[in-house]
Formats: C-alpha cells, structure tokens, sequence
C-alpha cells in the first residue's frame, strides 16, 4: 500500500503512545482517522477533542469500517491476537499494518533519523527533536512520550527530515532505513522475541545498522561499537572518503553526493568521536564539553537534565544535529532550553524536606541509572523507591539484576507486576525479585498498602519506577502529600 492511496484509517489500540503519535500524523493529512482502545485516558480524551472517533471496552467488529482500498487498519501488538476486531481485520482483506510498518511507510523518501536502544530512546529523541528545531531543521517526529516543549507526541515539520523511536522490540526497527541512526545501548531485553543477547545483536541491532541508506551514519555509544565493527558496508569515519564536516551533511544529502559508505561515529563522556569532557553539576544542572570528530570543542554547555546517562544521551542527540547541520549555538540554546518529558525522571514535588520523582525505568540499566542520579543530586538525604515490575518474561530473565539495583535504595517497595499483553507465568511474580535482594530495609506490598504507606513519609526523595500503570497512581501519591502540606 502506497502513503497516497490511504483516505481513511482505523486504528486497533489508537491510546498507546506510539500509536496516537500516527494517528496525529495522518488526522494532520486531513484522512478519517477512528479507532478503538480498552480505556479512556487523557491521550484519547485529546486524541478525541482532535477529531478521532473512539469507542472503548469490549470489542465492537459493527464499529470497524468495511474493507476499502483506501483504508488502512493499525495495530499493536499489545492486543491480544483473539481479540475480535483484530481477528476480523487480519481474516477480511484489509490492509492491516503493525505500527512500525507505518513508520518505515511514512519516512521511506525522508531523511530518517532513528533512534534505538534498550533504554533512552524517547529521551534522546526528544532531545534530538528539540535540537533539530531550534537549529531550524523543522523536522517531522514520532515520539514515545509526552514532552514539555511540544504541544504533543507527534511534532509536524516541513522538510524531508523525520526522527523517530526505533523499536527493536518484535524487531519494529527493521522497518526503517535510517538517513542516520542512532544505536544507545543493546543491553540483554525482548527475550522473548530474541532468545538470547548474541540473537539479539545479530538479528536485533547489527540488521539494524545494515538498513542505514547508502551515505548515510551510524551513530554509536563508545563502549558498545566493537558489536557493529565487522557489520559489511559500514566503516569508521577516521577511514572514510567520504565523512562529511559536522556542518555539511545537509548539503551534501539534498545534493545527492557522498552516496556510499555508510560512516560510523561513536559518541560518550571522556572517549568517542563526539565526546562530552569536563562533566560537572553547578547549582543543580550537568555542564560539559563537547569534543568532535575534527577535535573542534564545544564550551560550556548547560542540560538540566539529571544523570551521566542524560549527558550520554545529549550527546547522542548533538551529533545528530551537528551531522543535519545544526549549528553549535543551537545546540546550547536546544539543550538549556529543553524542558523533559513527562515519566522521564520528573519531579512531582519538592519541599525542602520531600522530593517525589516519577521515571519510567522498567530493566535494570534504567533503575541503577535514575538511583543513581537520583543520589548524585541529592547526595545527602534518603532514596526510596516504589518498583513495579513490567512483564513476566521481564522479570524471570532479569530478576537478578533488578535486586542488585533496587539495592541500591535506602528502602525499596516492591507492587506486584504488571503483565501489559503477557499472561501469568507460573512461579514468577514480585517474589522473584524480593527474595533474591540483600538489602533488609524492603517491604512487599499491594499497590493499596503501598499508597498508604508512601503516605507517611515526611522526608528524603521518593522515586516511583515502571513502565506497567504506576502512573496512575502518582497523582494520588503527589495529592496526598500536597493535602499535607495544605493542611498542615
């Protein structure tokens, strides 16, 4: 199916983040765009006040519009493969599509960006999205969450340059071929689509590399590049004919030459090709330096975003924009200027005496990481946390190094896991995690006791972590406290 030959589309699971990005994209084409999803929630509420027609709870196959040629059916996996509407669409000559294959849809003839990796996808391509805009890049984007600075998750531009999220989960990713393409991280995860890590790098990520355009880059973290050094057709910009000036992509790409090659660089803090130096935190935000290819440095550049792992992923998103052509003042402007994301380490409340902070980590990486940062600004008060696990298979394959991370609390709370599409596996739940952790100071809880008890804390920093629905009980938690302060 052609982009030019769809007028109406209907989508099955329209409230997810990804999802509602395309449906943002296609009501912004002027189509017929409706759907179904289990709940109301505020992105459907506004994806409704945009135009969207949706119905909720059980299937209705009366509400799924007859076949056409001009219709398209969008679905997530996150639907159950009995459920009926999706049953009807997949057994009525429709033409049905996984999100990922709008995706690669939409951007094949663009300037993709991709980004991918086992953890800061949606942070780094917010930013980079952020940067490519204040650079005057005006790009088009998709983006898995709900950012401050955007009036929402999908962003309209009006060149040929799209960034979006690049999914290895069900190997979406393999969709796109990336203009340039972003690799963060390929830590062990998805395996219960991969199997095993070395499946996943070689089926997952190094196919991922094979699909950058000819003359395009590959961008990748310092200390995970030795993965992609024998990927055909790719070869480092220190041994390339053809690696364009930080500040010539542009050109060069819309003029058609460098077509070749497809040119590695790597990114990191104190080593890679774009390289932050001089890390420090002055009066709460993370300042650096930033290093590129040609040894050219970049001064003083502010982030107020938390953690090394966001000045990793600054980085990363600098080296896109430098690469599109942005110039180094926009990437000082972009990165102070930069708002963050909604569950992306966002403090909910502060008070001199309690900081409560919402992230969506859900692998171990993730939760050591926001710990960690979490300590590194606050180095002399209580880390608490509340974890809810997100998977089954999640948590029987990383069990182990979800406790050697929750271990790093003053005091953890553990709530039962959330399964999202998997159904129970026998043996694994929260337990399988509790039990293997050293620290004494940790509580099992259900999620009523667990509000109950993170109403009476008074003090320290309080971070709520996981993908599943814990979100919906933040706002609880933060009224809570808020109540207290109000009356006394």
């Amino acid at each position: 199916m052609e982009l030019t030959d769809i007028k109406q589309v209907y989508f099955i699971g329209v409230g997810g983040i990804g999802m509602s990005a395309v449906a943002r994209y296609f009501l912004g084409q002027g189509l017929k765009v409706s759907g179904y999803d289990k709940a109301e929630t505020l992105l459907t509420r506004a994806l409704e006040s945009e135009g969207v027609a949706i119905h909720y709870g059980a299937a209705n196959v009366d509400l799924v519009p007859d076949a056409a040629d001009d219709l398209l059916v969008v679905w997530t996996p996150a639907i159950p493969a009995n459920f009926a509407e999706l049953v009807k669409v997949q057994t009525g000559g429709y033409n049905l599509y996984k999100r990922a294959q709008v995706l690669g849809l939409i951007s094949r003839g663009m300037d993709c960006v991709g980004i991918a990796g086992t953890h800061g996808k949606t942070t780094t391509t917010t930013i980079t999205t952020h940067l490519m805009v204040t650079a005057g890049l005006h790009p088009h984007a998709f983006l898995g969450g709900i950012p401050r600075d955007f009036d929402g998750n999908y962003v309209h531009g009006d060149s040929d340059w799209v960034v979006v999220e690049a999914d290895e989960y069900d190997r979406s990713f393999l969709n796109l071929e990336p203009t340039i393409a972003v690799i963060l991280s390929a830590d062990p995860d998805h395996l219960d689509i991969y199997g095993d890590h070395e499946n996943m790098l070689e089926t997952g990520f190094r196919a991922y590399a094979r699909r950058v355009k000819e003359g395009g880059q590959l961008i990748v973290r310092y200390d995970i590049a030795h993965h992609f050094s024998s990927v055909e057709g790719i070869v480092n910009h220190n041994q390339s004919t053809s690696a364009p000036e930080s500040t010539s992509v542009t050109s060069a790409f819309s003029s058609g030459e460098g077509l070749g090659e497809r040119v590695l660089y790597t990114f990191g803090i104190g080593t890679g090709d774009y390289c932050a130096q001089n890390v420090r935190v002055e009066d709460g935000a993370f300042y650096f330096d930033l290093k590129e290819p040609d040894g050219h440095l970049i001064t003083n550049i502010r982030t107020a975003l938390p953690g090394r792992h966001n000045v990793e992923n600054a980085v990363a998103a600098c080296a896109v924009t430098r690469l599109a052509g942005g110039s180094e003042e926009a990437l000082k402007e972009g990165l102070t200027s930069f708002r963050g994301i909604a569950r992306r380490f966002e403090t909910l409340l502060k008070t001199d005496k309690l900081v409560i902070i919402d992230d969506y980590a859900h692998h171990p990486t993730e939760l050591e990481a926001a710990i960690t940062a979490a300590r590194e600004l606050y180095p002399n008060r209580m880390i608490r946390g509340v974890f809810q696990p997100h998977l089954f298979s999640r948590t029987r394959d990383f069990a182990a190094g979800f406790a050697k991370a929750l271990d790093l609390l003053d005091e953890a709370i553990l709530i039962p896991i959330y399964p999202a599409r998997e159904l129970p596996i026998p043996g694994i739940t929260s337990r399988s995690i509790f039990g293997l952790m050293l620290s004494e100071n940790k509580r099992l809880l259900n999620d009523d006791e667990m509000l109950a008890a993170t109403a009476e804390l008074t003090d320290g920093v309080l971070l709520l972590l996981g993908a599943g629905n814990i979100d919906t009980h933040v706002a609880k938690i933060v009224a809570a406290h808020q109540n207290t302060l109000t009356n006394g």
